[in-house]
C-alpha cells in the first residue's frame, strides 16, 4: 500500500480506478472554487457559509476575520493548484494527495474540537466539507484499487500434451 501511496518514480502512470481520478477532479474544483469565493467574495462566505457573526465584531475585528479567511484561502489554493499538476502531469501520486486532503481536513477538525469557531445558525459550509471528506476518502480507497490488467499474465495458457 505504501508503494502506491509512495511510488519510487513520480510519473503519470496510474494504476488505481478510474472513478479515484473522478472524485479527486470533483473535490479539486469545488475546493479551488470555495477558495476563490472566500477571496474574492470572503464578506458573504464568511457571514453565510461558515455562519461566522461578523455583525458582532467591531469593524476592525470583522476586518481581520476577513483577512486571515482571504490569507488562509490563498495557502488553499496553492495547495490545489498542486492537486490540478498532480492531476494532469503526475498521477503516479494521486494516492498521495488524496491522503494528504483527507489528512488536512482531520486535523482541521481536530484543532476546531480544541479551539472551536462561534458560529450562528447552521451553515452550510460544514457540510460541504464533510461530503468533500467522504468523496477525498472514497477516492483514496479506490486509488489504492489496482485495477486488473488484461496483459498477457492474465491469459490462459495450455501447455501441450506428451
Amino acid at each position: 500500500m505504501f508503494n502506491k501511496m509512495l511510488p519510487q518514480r513520480i510519473d503519470n502512470t496510474y494504476r488505481g480506478r478510474k472513478l479515484a481520478l473522478w472524485l479527486f477532479a470533483l473535490v479539486v474544483i469545488v475546493k479551488i472554487l470555495q477558495c476563490l469565493m472566500v477571496i474574492f467574495n470572503g464578506d458573504f462566505i464568511v457571514r453565510s457559509a461558515d455562519g461566522i457573526p461578523l455583525d458582532t465584531y467591531t469593524p476592525a475585528g470583522a476586518q481581520t476575520v476577513l483577512a486571515i479567511w482571504a490569507l488562509l484561502g490563498l495557502e488553499r489554493l496553492i495547495m490545489f493548484l498542486l492537486c490540478v499538476l498532480v492531476l494532469v502531469r503526475y498521477r503516479s501520486v494521486v494516492a498521495f494527495m488524496l491522503a494528504l486532503l483527507a489528512l488536512e481536513y482531520l486535523a482541521r477538525q481536530l484543532i476546531l474540537y480544541f479551539v472551536p469557531l462561534v458560529r450562528t445558525g447552521t451553515p452550510v459550509g460544514p457540510i460541504v466539507n464533510l461530503i468533500l471528506f467522504c468523496l477525498t476518502i472514497v477516492g483514496l480507497a479506490l486509488s489504492l484499487w489496482k485495477q486488473r490488467d488484461l496483459g498477457a499474465q492474465d491469459v490462459p495458457v495450455t501447455l501441450p500434451r506428451r
